[in-house]
């Protein structure tokens, strides 16, 4: 397969996941990354997928797009549902638009969560279970999955990834559960579990940012039908359990507990089946959550900047 090359739009390249993509494409490719994303520290870069002209100029002579820009907080879309449909759906409506367009059609990528899935009975999932997205967030990304089938028809060659839990990075967000937990150990804070057997399948970016660049590689040489992907670890870790492993990671942590009852709009169970990137990309995960943990708790530690406010359990999709 021929190594990705030419101009790759990365929406949301200032995220946990961009940033490790971005890394990716710098070092493994002969491609370049066009950053894009509202909160992006390079000035050039901040531009609102909300802004219709912004995505045009950025979608000039791109050979691909890989879609992570969103309001990607389960709970942010709750207090804010106008603006997380703006921006995860409308936003993707018009690059597709604007994608189709183009004498040079480019790939897509877009990163979905497996909030679309809801709350599931059998476990783990696969990609083939019913959807059934329980809040504003998975309904908006159930709905931007639908676009991108839709624009199949137009010749766009697409890519639908279903992400779980990704960590692994001091600079994520401080209230996300693992970043949160791993602070907490490292620095002898508090880590609240919202349902302490409430269970996700967490999966390290590095792992995720390697799958993204093997998708890209293949839509890249021409692949126009792949089925939704999960890269998912495939192993269900409680909070309760990620609490332990957490504590464990620092030596003499003197982390406090507090334990509270599952928030109303989360899916409290949920574990992905990885063999299908398995069978397409030859994707599995390689870091185990306990080696994942370790080493954020280290990275905590090693730049002493424990995260702010009381720990807490935001349930992350992406």
């Amino acid at each position: 397969m021929s190594p990705l090359h030419g101009r790759i739009l990365v929406t949301g390249s200032s995220g946990l996941i961009g940033r490790a993509v971005i890394e990716r494409i710098k070092a493994d490719t002969y491609a370049a990354a066009v950053r894009f994303d509202i909160c992006d520290r390079d000035p050039a870069a901040h531009r609102d997928l909300r802004d219709e002209d912004a995505v045009e100029r950025a979608l000039a002579d791109v050979t691909g797009i890989i879609h992570l820009g969103a309001v990607s907080r389960v709970v942010w879309a709750e207090q804010s549902p106008l603006n997380c449909w703006q921006t995860n759906v409308e936003a993707t409506r018009r690059i597709l638009k604007l994608a189709l367009r183009l004498p040079r059609q480019p790939w897509f990528i877009y990163a979905s969560s497996r909030e679309v899935y809801g709350q599931q009975v059998e476990l783990p999932v696969s990609e083939a279970a019913p959807l059934n997205p329980m809040n504003v967030y998975a309904r908006s990304k159930y709905a931007a999955e639908q676009l991108v089938w839709q624009v199949r028809d137009g010749g766009l060659r697409t890519a639908v990834i279903r992400f779980s839990s990704v960590y692994g990075d001091v600079d994520d967000h401080s209230d996300r559960v693992v970043p949160a937990f791993a602070s907490a150990a490292a620095f002898d804070g508090t880590m609240r579990l919202d349902g302490p057997d409430c269970t996700f399948d967490f999966t390290h970016v590095a792992d995720v940012a390697r799958g993204v660049i093997d998708l890209s590689v293949l839509l890249s040489a021409g692949e126009r039908n792949l089925p939704p992907l999960h890269f998912v670890s495939g192993i269900g870790t409680s909070l309760r359990e990620l609490s332990e492993m957490t504590s464990g990671a620092a030596a003499r942590s003197r982390t406090v507990v507090k334990i509270a009852p599952p928030r109303t709009f989360d899916v409290t169970r949920f574990w992905g089946d990885p063999s299908r990137a398995a069978a397409i990309l030859g994707w599995r995960s390689t870091i185990p959550v306990r080696e994942g943990i370790s080493r954020l708790v280290a990275d905590y530690i090693a730049h002493a900047r424990p995260a702010h406010g009381e720990a807490k359990n935001d349930h992350p999709s992406i």
